[in-house]
């Protein structure tokens, strides 16, 4: 793999912690940061956007006062995404990824996150503005200044990730991925990720599971009822294990603020499921056999 980073293999999704969320206010977010740590979740995932651009400084002030020492946890964030709200007064939503916009929000995120330097910096989102010679000019800045360690891209396909890197290297992938939104599996993007050392690292993991009631998620609910009663863990469990056991070794991104459904996450880790059984569960999702 191309990082050199130690990141942890379940990563804490910061999005709902704020005002796109929970609410957290400092000393709520200090314990979910300290409680993450004791149960072995050291990654922190965040965005520029989150919470309409405020998360990212609430963290911080958090953070300032945790107790947590900085080498102890690794910081994420995108950049790249110009979103309308009250903080950031703008027509329409659009991407930018001129050099100088990417190192001034980077430099944002550093300030706001109460930190020197970002463990990894991802682009957001595609745009069909971008060139890879000004991402690389402000990757190479970022690096040289020490304020950035790694680079990579989210939501970005095979394509536009060779395009970056025909001028900088890319060290990761942040996408969507799960037993509901398997495409990433026939798309080319988990192949790339195996093929050019990518860290692979799929946001919403459980899907659209908990949150739908439709006939995809009925025939799973069926099939993670069996497999729950053979290795006695939780639905959950089951759906992070069918991600983590695929060869792109994914780190799952998850979002949820729960105590106990943290800690069930990170049981899914122990969970080896038979070769039969994660194909009983794609099969379940996609409704048919495979070909």
């Amino acid at each position: 793999m191309k990082t050199a980073v130690n990141y942890s293999r379940i990563i804490a999704g910061t999005m709902t912690w704020g005002d796109w969320g929970k609410q957290f206010d400092t000393s709520e977010m200090a314990r979910m940061m300290n409680f993450c740590l004791e149960v072995g979740i050291s990654t922190f995932d965040h965005a520029d956007i989150y919470g309409g651009y405020t998360t990212e400084a609430d963290f911080g002030k958090a953070f300032s006062g945790s107790g947590i020492s900085r080498p102890d946890i690794q910081l994420i964030s995108k950049c790249g995404i110009q979103y309308p709200c009250e903080n950031r007064k703008l027509q329409v939503k659009h991407y930018e990824y001129n050099s100088e916009y990417i190192i001034r929000s980077a430099e944002a995120s550093l300030t706001n996150l109460r930190t020197d330097y970002l463990d990894l910096l991802l682009l957001h989102r595609p745009s069909p503005m971008m060139h890879p010679k000004e991402v690389a000019r402000a990757f190479d800045a970022l690096k040289a200044g020490g304020k950035v360690r790694e680079f990579g891209v989210s939501n970005f396909t095979p394509s536009q990730i060779r395009l970056i890197e025909s001028e900088t290297d890319l060290c990761a992938n942040q996408f969507e991925c799960s037993l509901t939104a398997y495409e990433a599996l026939f798309d080319g993007v988990l192949d790339d990720c195996i093929i050019g050392k990518r860290l692979a690292m799929a946001w919403s993991p459980l899907g659209s599971y908990f949150r739908e009631d439709n006939d995809q998620n009925s025939r799973i609910r069926k099939c993670l009822a069996d497999l729950g009663k053979k290795y006695e863990v939780g639905e959950s469990q089951l759906l992070l294990a069918w991600l983590l056991q695929h060869p792109a070794k994914i780190y799952p991104v998850i979002g949820t603020t729960t105590r106990k459904r943290i800690e069930e996450s990170l049981k899914a880790l122990e969970l080896n499921l038979k070769l039969e059984d994660w194909f009983a569960m794609l099969v379940a999702s996609q409704g048919h056999k495979v070909p």
